[in-house]
């Protein structure tokens, strides 16, 4: 519904502004004397360039979609051979002392518990289709152990925000676009999801824990976190040690290892059992045409709004403005022009990408703002989508405290 809000605003917004520039260049002598704005031939076209990129933005929306094809069919038929090879149910049982410390008021052995984990292993994994229906089965676990079926429990919300939080072990869907949209390496902005995500993680989890009363101070809590904790900073401060040169040198050969160190693994180990690795890829990959075929008419729809949104300068003076603000406290204000990205993340997934896209092809695929815009996608969930598909699915009305616990974890 927020989405649907969005788009008729970039359209009537777009309209004003173009009208007003229009407005403006009739008037334009008067203007220029009595305020000192200048109105020139731009703005006299600015309806022409409004429809220009409606062509535009369409086509650019399809050759992504089209071109999304062969990377997502490599990767979703990666994914499925970690999936049927046992490696999400691995982490499922490495993560699980973890997991019951977070939801004490779940009996111990309780099935929602396996549920639960599959759901963030594969979120972790970028399985976007497992994690929903894994996700949808153990929020309506939850509400069997609910004693007010119309208000959130403190499990269901726990539950939301680390889904919404979205650590991301590999985020395949950013890459898959980077590699569409031409980067020179895809895989850049790995690292720095992978430090975001935890971060945003963290924070939900201590959030939601305070407000909880959860005590987090128990070894099955504090060693995990510990190490992970151990083992980012140690990337972050052996990457910022280097010089810029070697800085990206070093990020894309360990971006590399770990990737690529993942594939096999989930290939090992389904080799290992037996299974018919190349066929349970061919398996996987059929979904990735379907993925890329489904997704042009949502990135095409978006594309048009903001291609008319900028077209009419609107998104101009938004920009103008963000940067003044922020110009108060900071130099060097390039960030402001991913920003969008951040922005509207929280409400669609879509949006978000075609935000992205833009930026990008704006600004260069790999330029500082196409990166972050990149980096803003992957580093949280798609959170009142989240709340709304999940809650909605068990009756919840009283959301209680969960969007703002899923905000404060996206802000991180």
């Amino acid at each position: 519904m927020a989405l649907n809000y969005i788009w008729i605003a970039f359209f009537l917004i777009a309209f004003v502004v173009a009208l007003l520039r229009l407005l403006g260049y009739f008037f334009r002598d008067f203007l220029l004397e009595y305020t000192g704005l200048i109105f020139d031939q731009s703005d006299l076209n600015v309806f022409a360039d409004i429809m220009q990129s409606t062509f535009d933005m369409s086509e650019v929306g399809f050759k992504i979609s089209i071109g999304l094809t062969g990377v997502m069919t490599l990767w979703l038929g990666i994914m499925k051979i970690g999936e049927t090879g046992g490696m999400v149910n691995l982490i499922a049982r490495a993560t699980s002392p973890f997991f019951t410390a977070l939801f004490p008021s779940i009996p111990k052995g309780h099935p929602v518990f396996g549920s639960m984990i599959m759901n963030f292993s594969a979120n972790m994994l970028g399985l976007d289709n497992a994690a929903t229906p894994l996700g949808l089965k153990a929020m309506g676990q939850l509400q069997e152990l609910n004693t007010n079926k119309e208000e959130a429990s403190d499990a269901q919300i726990m539950f939301l925000v680390l889904n919404t939080s979205g650590l991301t072990l590999i985020p395949i869907s950013i890459m898959a676009d980077r590699a569409v949209l031409g980067a020179a390496n895809p895989a850049d902005v790995f690292i720095p999801i992978l430090l975001a995500t935890f971060c945003s993680t963290l924070v939900g989890i201590l959030v939601t824990s305070i407000i909880q009363k959860i005590n987090l101070i128990k070894l099955r809590v504090i060693i995990p976190i510990a190490m992970l904790l151990i083992v980012v900073s140690g990337l972050v401060t052996f990457i910022v040690s280097l010089n810029d040169d070697n800085k990206k040198v070093y990020s894309s050969m360990i971006s590399g290892i770990i990737l690529f160190s993942v594939i096999c693994s989930f290939v090992g180990l389904a080799w290992r059992k037996k299974i018919n690795v190349y066929d349970t890829f061919i398996e996987g990959a059929k979904e990735g045409f379907n993925v890329a075929i489904k997704i042009i008419p949502f990135l095409i729809g978006i594309l048009v709004a903001i291609g008319v949104f900028r077209a009419s300068g609107a998104l101009d003076l938004v920009m103008g403005a963000l940067r003044w603000i922020f110009n108060l406290f900071v130099e060097d204000v390039r960030f402001v022009d991913a920003l969008p990205v951040a922005l509207i993340k929280p409400l669609s997934g879509g949006g978000a990408r075609g935000v992205m896209t833009d930026i990008v092809t704006a600004y260069g695929v790999d330029d500082f703002r196409g990166q972050l815009a990149s980096i803003f996608r992957g580093s949280t969930e798609t959170t009142f989508y989240v709340l709304a598909v999940y809650f909605g699915s068990v009756g919840i009305k009283n959301t209680r405290y969960a969007v703002g616990a899923g905000l404060v974890a996206d802000l991180a």
